[in-house]
């Protein structure tokens, strides 16, 4: 018992004596101190140190030898801290400043980093998985010969996943809406016709994604429900093209576990339209 008191409170002296230390460097160190105490404290991972003086050495050494690797090591003290919102900004303040600079290549490679980070799940605003991807494309238009090329494309593939995903979500919200907020006899205006568009949408922009079958069910099971939901000037047109979505299903997909729904379908199409 007696050992671990002494444990702790060694620890809380030591720990006393660093937050001390620190306290002083960014208080009445001078500036070629504070440089090497910041380069230190990055070294060890205390990322919060490192930023707090290199944020304001950034300013105090631009324009001298030392200004590409306080602003380079800032962002990446910023992305150690987890802070990536702020780290992306002052990557991208690297390559705007220094585009052929030392380490423009990594700069240029965290801004799609840090996006990527702070980037939401898929049923979230998806801005920064778009400026992720905006980022990892430039990286690799720039440096197509570079060594960190292959996780930049499977960063890619992954977002492009996360987008894919959330217009999935999507359709199949409007599918679950179905004729609430909506009519359902209007071309524009049915929940069913916004699932329709939307997973048609996400089939063009991509289409070999993983998800494709279950898009084109959605697609499918709205244009079914459209056409049991119809009115009688609309209903034989669309009983057809409903038809025609099953038909397109199957040859797709002829083992899908969804087949005999496919089937079913069919089988209502042709009595209602041989009626």
């Amino acid at each position: 018992m007696n050992k671990g008191i002494i444990t702790l409170a060694c620890a809380a002296l030591l720990l006393s004596s660093c937050a001390s230390e620190f306290n002083s460097v960014y208080k009445y160190g001078d500036t070629d101190y504070k440089y090497e105490y910041a380069k230190e404290a990055f070294a060890c991972g205390k990322f919060q140190q490192a930023t707090s003086l290199l944020e304001e050495l950034v300013t105090i050494k631009k324009g001298t030898d030392e200004a590409q690797e306080c602003l380079y090591m800032l962002g990446m003290a910023q992305y150690g801290n987890m802070d990536y919102d702020v780290a992306s900004e002052t990557f991208k303040k690297y390559t705007t400043s220094y585009p052929r600079g030392t380490y423009a290549e990594l700069a240029y490679f965290y801004v799609g980093q840090s996006l990527y980070q702070s980037a939401p799940e898929p049923r979230l605003d998806q801005s920064p998985t778009n400026g992720a991807i905006t980022a990892y494309q430039q990286f690799l238009d720039l440096f197509p010969e570079s060594p960190l090329r292959p996780q930049a494309q499977a960063r890619l593939y992954e977002l492009h996943d996360k987008l894919i995903q959330k217009e999935y979500l999507s359709a199949e919200l409007y599918y679950n809406l179905g004729g609430y907020f909506g009519n359902i006899n209007s071309n524009e205006e049915s929940n069913y016709n916004a699932c329709i568009i939307t997973a048609q949408n996400c089939l063009k922009n991509y289409p070999y994604c993983s998800i494709r079958e279950d898009l084109m069910l959605l697609i499918m099971k709205a244009k079914f429900e459209l056409a049991e939901n119809s009115s009688e000037e609309k209903r034989m047109d669309r009983y057809r093209d409903a038809e025609d979505e099953c038909y397109g299903f199957l040859n797709e997909f002829p083992e899908s576990k969804n087949a005999a729904m496919a089937e079913k379908f069919i089988n209502k199409c042709k009595k209602v339209i041989k009626d």
